[in-house]
């Protein structure tokens, strides 16, 4: 016959289990529990992600039924390396938007109206202008120079011309082609110039009459002023 004293021990063992065992099933309840149902109709649950549904959302559940979150399928290593490409496509298309809504209010900040921005054309074109004036300037003076080269080499005709003579005439020609080069790299700087000024006048008048930031073509894919056209101008800017 079991004593008092064996029952109660035997009492107080059962609760110590009980107790030990609780923590245990609720850390159990924490993890969520996981369903799902399979290609072939089958509903699994489970208290940890469901193998054979790999390939297949999986719904965790609260201990209430209630539902906690969505388990995404999982991804091939192949799948993910596509992910992960997309990925990085999408975040470098946020960042270009975000620079181009930045560099539009930037231009609008900058210009209020047509004005300003042709003062602004106006200052950028200034330094080639002179540049290209002195240039000019420059191959007058040295037609002037060359005259009384070419009336003493007249006195050669026929004849070799004298070492310093023929050096005076080469440097002089030399002189006059780097000048004519950089004449032409000075008109190619003003259609450039007013080329750039153009597109941003385009892109400032859609801005102007309403167009959100950011929802224009960058500067570098609109269409340019013509060549001809952009000449003129720096042309007429020049005679100012």
């Amino acid at each position: 016959m079991r004593t008092a004293a064996a029952t109660s021990a035997l009492a107080c063992s059962l609760l110590a289990t009980s107790a030990l065992a609780q923590p245990a099933k609720d850390a159990s309840s924490a993890k969520g529990i996981y369903t799902c149902t399979t290609a072939d109709g089958r509903k699994l649950t489970g208290d940890r992600p469901i193998p054979e549904c790999t390939n297949r959302e999986q719904r965790v559940l609260n201990a209430d039924g209630s539902q906690r979150t969505i388990l995404p399928p999982f991804l091939s290593p192949e799948e993910r390396a596509t992910q992960e490409i997309a990925e990085r496509r999408a975040l470098a298309e946020r960042i270009a938007h975000q620079d181009a809504v930045r560099r539009d209010r930037t231009l609008m900040q900058r210009f209020r109206d047509e004005a300003s921005h042709q003062r602004a054309r106006n200052a950028a074109l200034d330094d080639a202008n002179k540049s290209l004036r002195i240039s000019e300037r420059r191959v007058k003076d040295l037609g002037q120079e060359r005259k009384p080269l070419l009336d003493e080499a007249e006195f050669y005709q026929g004849k070799p011309l004298p070492a310093k003579l023929k050096q005076s005439l080469d440097a002089n020609d030399a002189s006059v082609e780097a000048q004519q080069v950089l004449i032409e790299n000075q008109k190619s700087e003003r259609v450039r110039i007013n080329a750039r000024f153009d597109a941003e006048l385009a892109r400032l008048r859609k801005l102007w009459a309403g167009a959100a930031p950011g929802t224009l073509p960058p500067l570098s894919e609109q269409p340019a002023a013509t060549l001809p056209a952009a000449a003129s101008r720096a042309s007429s800017s020049a005679d100012r």
